[in-house]
């Protein structure tokens, strides 16, 4: 059997990445944090459990990634959606409702994805996160920031307390009362964005996260196997510690 391209070899590794990412915000989403185990992420990304410390130091790491991913493909998705503008009172508008909607929509989630960022390694630095930021970013110089360095931490702030606040286990603030306090900071008018209210809200959350995680169809190359003696250094390194 002739070896693997590297063209090859690059695609088995983007997908298989994706997989663990899209396993980790279903199994994470579904059980919580300490019940989902790195074994059980493997398993149902369809990888050899061996691969998963190729890609990420640890399951927090992993898990962090995966949310910043869910969240900038959220974030883009709000952003672009149809009607698309311009406007930056709009597009503020939307991103805020976006990020409020994961609240509403992935509340285990979202609640332990938050719980992660005040442990000791606080954001990941990472992909995901940096197109996160990027987005965010660009939202903010577009609603008409003059300091995008300093306003940009504070909207990043303000929609992390917010998230927090409607999260809290016993005293959560209703979603409307935090969109409403935000939308007053920036100046935005109700209608702007995706209201609480709106139709556009209206049903239950789509269960389905593929499209925001380019897995592709597995089938179409062979899967990645663990390294074995004598392998090239492409190869993958041993199986990490299943907790």
């Amino acid at each position: 059997m002739s070896p693997r391209s590297a063209s090859v070899n690059e695609e088995l590794r983007r997908r298989s990445r994706e997989r663990l990412l899209y396993a980790a915000v279903e199994l994470v989403g579904e059980h919580g944090y300490e019940a989902t185990t790195l074994g059980d992420i493997a398993d149902r990304a369809g990888s050899a459990r061996g691969l998963v410390s190729y890609y990420f130091p640890g399951k927090r790491q992993l898990v962090q990634s995966a949310v910043h991913r869910l969240m900038h493909r959220t974030l883009e998705e709000a952003l672009e959606r149809e009607p698309r503008t311009d406007d930056g009172r709009e597009r503020m508008a939307r991103a805020i409702d976006a990020i409020l909607g994961l609240a509403h929509d992935r509340p285990v989630l979202m609640r332990q994805h938050m719980a992660g960022l005040l442990q000791g390694e606080g954001f990941v630095q990472c992909p995901e996160q940096r197109r996160l930021s990027e987005l965010l970013g660009q939202t903010i110089a577009r609603y008409g920031s003059g300091n995008v360095p300093s306003d940009y931490p504070m909207l990043r702030a303000l929609l992390m307390g917010a998230v927090y606040s409607a999260l809290v286990p016993g005293v959560p603030m209703p979603i409307p009362v935090l969109r409403t306090e935000l939308f007053e900071r920036y100046g935005l008018d109700w209608e702007l964005g995706v209201p609480p209210e709106s139709a556009a809200r209206a049903g239950a959350p789509d269960p389905d996260l593929s499209r925001f995680f380019a897995t592709d169809d597995r089938s179409t190359l062979p899967p990645i196997s663990p390294p074995t003696p004598g392998s090239s250094a492409d190869d993958r390194p041993t199986e990490p510690s299943d907790a």
